[in-house]
């Protein structure tokens, strides 16, 4: 039997949005090299608004001088979709990954992304679902993770998804979320109504999103970088 390519792993815990965009552009080039395997950089962001690329400023619901005064950065961003929010308390995934023969199709990368984060949700007793035309999962009429990627020259896939973790959703009164005006946005805190470990939920994440890509999931073993956390806690 062949055995799985891997799929580094690095936690870089709370960073930029500007600094993620940095390291994950030099991945991207790393990776069309041949020079660093595929990777899956796993983090949460300071607080950021960003626009894909059918994204428009009617989607927001506060000026940009607003979201400035509240701590909130407003970003353009080359992946897919529309206006997202992200912060503290959301566990974001940008997978790095060349994508092989057979395998070069957009929309069968986004199924593959959809159903690890759903197998992420059902570790916490939580039913996920795919709503037709609407990229993410969703539970009931709320979306608990956003899905937004870009294929770069080569099949290089980049950005990726945010699974919203914790309880406090306040960012996303700023705008509609992924434009659409008739449903809301959930995390897992709510749904289990407690707040579960992001460190352990990233933990859980990569071994669904390797698993999806058929990858292996292997942790950076740079110290500084490491999806370095314990076990994760038992969940009903």
């Amino acid at each position: 039997m062949t055995p799985k390519p891997p799929l580094r792993v690095r936690w870089l815990g709370r960073v930029s949005y500007d600094d993620a965009l940095a390291i994950q552009h030099a991945l991207v080039d790393a990776r069309r090299r041949g020079d660093v395997p595929d990777t899956l950089l796993l983090l949460e962001h300071d607080p950021v608004v960003t626009f894909g690329r059918r994204g428009g400023e009617d989607h927001l619901r506060a000026s940009r001088a607003a979201l400035a005064e509240a701590g909130i950065a407003v970003r353009e961003s080359e992946r897919g979709g529309d206006v997202t929010y992200h912060g503290p308390g959301q566990l974001v995934g940008y997978p790095i990954v060349a994508l092989e023969e057979g395998r070069r199709d957009a929309h069968r990368y986004l199924r593959d992304l959809e159903a690890a984060l759903i197998d992420l949700a059902a570790d916490y007793g939580v039913e996920g679902r795919r709503v037709e035309d609407l990229t993410g999962v969703w539970v009931g009429q709320q979306k608990l993770a956003a899905i937004g990627v870009k294929l770069f020259r080569g099949w290089i896939a980049g950005h990726g998804f945010a699974v919203n973790v914790g309880a406090d959703l306040d960012g996303f009164r700023h705008i509609v979320p992924c434009g659409i005006h008739d449903r809301g946005v959930t995390s897992l805190a709510r749904r289990i109504r407690r707040e579960p470990r992001l460190k352990s939920v990233a933990r859980r994440c990569a071994g669904h999103v390797a698993r999806r890509l058929g990858r292996r999931p292997v942790s950076s073993h740079r110290s500084d970088e490491r999806l370095a956390v314990a076990d994760p806690e038992p969940v009903s």
